[in-house]
């Protein structure tokens, strides 16, 4: 346990952290996962749209650092193919 008064307010300062993020990388997830279930409908304007929602959302997590930027552009760069192939066969 924390002994000093710093420590203490470190330990508050982290665990009011923790919570913001655990909210924002939920959102993401919450994000992304509409894009795989409009996907898997096979509906194309569905996973346009969606896509286009999630994309800003997930660079945004960038900026907060809930997702490094690299993870970040290998998602959106992979979810991007993946819409764009239901567009083509539909």
């Amino acid at each position: 346990m924390a002994n000093t008064p710093s420590a203490k307010k470190a330990t508050r300062k982290i665990a009011a952290r923790t919570e913001v993020n655990k909210s924002r990388r939920s959102r993401v997830r919450t994000f992304l996962r509409k894009v795989e279930e409009a996907i898997a409908s096979g509906d194309a304007t569905a996973a346009k749209q969606a896509f286009s929602a999630a994309e800003p959302e997930l660079m945004r997590a960038v900026t907060k650092g809930i997702v490094h930027k690299n993870t970040a552009s290998r998602k959106v760069s992979r979810l991007a193919s993946r819409v764009k192939a239901i567009a083509t066969s539909a």
